[in-house]
């Protein structure tokens, strides 16, 4: 396992606000670390997905919640997490059609990063997270 180069975190409250919010952290914070535009992108879309996901199911059952982004930077990738208070795990639409207008978030994760999980943590709630790969 490489070290951890950087890390940083963001907590946002549950709200649809968070995604843009989230879009421009992950934006100023990649391109501090000097990561490729590429991989900005992509991880950009793939937090965009992760944070709308969880506010979208968390928010009717908590409105005061938070969602916390963290980004990780190691040698080799980049490491996306979102956790939020649910304890409902995330689930893949494989049935989606060409008519289908949501539902696609964690299928488009699945897509453009290397692997993607979550995880409930001891004291109530989870974490989804990918991986992306650094290039260039």
């Amino acid at each position: 396992m490489t070290a951890e180069r950087y890390v940083s975190t963001l907590e946002l409250d549950a709200r649809a606000e968070a995604t843009p919010w989230a879009r421009r952290h992950v934006r100023d914070v990649l391109s501090a670390w000097n990561v490729a535009g590429a991989c900005i992108d992509t991880t950009e879309l793939a937090v965009c997905e992760l944070v709308s996901n969880a506010v979208q199911h968390v928010a009717p059952d908590a409105p005061h919640a938070h969602v916390t982004l963290t980004l990780r930077h190691d040698e080799s990738q980049l490491i996306a997490e979102v956790a939020d208070p649910s304890d409902r795990p995330p689930v893949a639409d494989t049935t989606m059609s060409e008519d289908t207008e949501s539902g696609r978030g964690l299928f488009i994760v699945g897509e453009i990063s290397k692997e993607w999980d979550y995880y409930l943590l001891p004291t109530g709630g989870k974490v989804v997270w990918c991986t992306i790969a650094l290039t260039g």
